[in-house]
């Protein structure tokens, strides 16, 4: 790492009590996809005063701005999530979020303050820069829809022979840790919705067919077998229901139901099989409940495949920084991100950081007690920093 970069990358601790303070101004005040206004406008209003050159977007909320460097280079495109969830937050926060019903519960709020930081250090040596950075901040992640609007309305246009760049924090790893690897990191995912319907009737009358509770619950019992033995890097596909809907009264045998679920799989492979499957369980209940079934597919994002070269020079620059010992190569995970749309588009490397409370009570992502240690945002940013300026400055042959 040449002494340029070493200087820039030191400059995180220069801005990391701002980056904590926007972290904590973000959690505050959670927003959902595509409702995130408060939130594009503080972005838009922090990034205004740096002097970058904002770039039009085509989701309602969302932003992405351009820092030009003082010397020729490629381009590079730095990405965070801005959404929050549907979760009530149940973590003793002096800052918790304030909106009920809505928390930042998978570290979107971190992502977008170490980006945000990432963009500050990044201005104030501008001159001494190759390349251009392009900050995209993106709108609804957890609805799978915001990656794609905003590439297909042009955000990236004009980004060719690019390379993109983004990270998430995880509660799974401890503080103080990198994980990456190339080739398909996150399993892709389908948004699926089957509707039972039946006659419906009176709950005091037993025995009736076309009960859609009965069918609905042995539904949700069968959804696990859509993937058994499909595996990818000896990690399991697989598929979930996430809510689940019937009734109206006690007494009333409901005339419909309804499962909404998620899908994971990693190669295309496996996923026409297991959505040949679950269409098979979705004639096997109709058939022995005497109900009709529907199955929707609604929404989905591929699997996150990063490029392997520009990954191993992530890699190099966290290793630089962290030492050998604390940059961690994964297996595939389950979980997935429409960061992904992204890296169809242009070769990148989408890493994860450790944000685990050393004390152990960090709570599982999308739950009610998710929280972080503010320190992975430090890292975040000095890896995003080290990787940006190294990348722009040098030839990255895609793989």
């Amino acid at each position: 790492m040449s002494h340029n970069i070493e200087g820039t990358v030191e400059a995180v601790d220069t801005v990391f009590d701002d980056m904590v303070d926007m972290r904590r101004e973000l959690h505050r005040r959670p927003e959902l996809g595509f409702e995130e206004v408060e939130t594009a406008a503080m972005i838009r209003r922090r990034l205004g005063d740096l002097g970058l050159t904002e770039r039009p977007v085509a989701t309602p909320t969302g932003a992405a701005f351009t820092l030009t460097g003082g010397h020729p280079g490629r381009p590079v495109v730095l990405r965070a999530d801005i959404d929050a969830l549907p979760v009530s937050e149940q973590v003793d926060l002096s800052y918790a979020s304030e909106v009920e019903g809505r928390m930042h519960a998978c570290g979107h709020d971190a992502h977008t303050a170490a980006l945000l930081g990432v963009a500050q250090v990044l201005q104030g040596r501008v001159e001494d820069l190759a390349g251009n950075y392009t900050f995209v901040f993106q709108p609804a992640e957890e609805l799978l829809d915001g990656a794609r609007r905003m590439v297909d309305g042009g955000v990236l246009d004009g980004l060719e022979g690019g390379v993109v760049l983004g990270h998430h924090v995880t509660s799974l790893v401890p503080t103080g840790f990198v994980a990456m690897r190339s080739g398909i990191a996150m399993a892709e995912v389908h948004v699926f919705t089957i509707v039972v319907r039946g006659p419906g009737g009176h709950g005091a009358i037993s025995g009736q067919t076309g009960d859609v509770v009965r069918a609905i619950c042995d539904a949700v019992g069968q959804l696990g077998g859509v993937v058994d033995g499909l595996e990818y890097e000896r990690v399991s596909c697989v598929c979930s229901a996430g809510m689940v809907s019937a009734g109206t009264a006690p007494n009333i045998l409901p005339d419909h139901a309804a499962i909404r679920g998620t899908l994971r799989t990693f190669t295309a492979e496996q996923r026409a099989d297991a959505l040949d499957r679950l269409g098979v369980l979705c004639d096997r209940v109709a058939g022995e409940h005497g109900v009709t079934v529907q199955l929707e597919i609604e929404g989905n994002a591929p699997a996150v495949t990063n490029d392997l070269s520009i990954t191993e020079a992530v890699t190099n620059v966290a290793r630089t920084q962290l030492g050998d010992e604390r940059v961690l190569e994964l297996p595939p995970v389950t979980p997935s991100d429409d960061m992904s749309i992204f890296l169809q588009r242009l070769p990148g490397c989408y890493f994860f950081v450790g944000a685990g409370l050393a004390d152990g009570t960090s709570g599982m992502h999308h739950s009610p007690k998710f929280a972080i240690d503010e320190e992975a945002m430090r890292l975040a940013a000095r890896v995003m920093v080290g990787a940006a300026v190294t990348l722009a400055d040098m030839t990255v042959e895609t793989a």
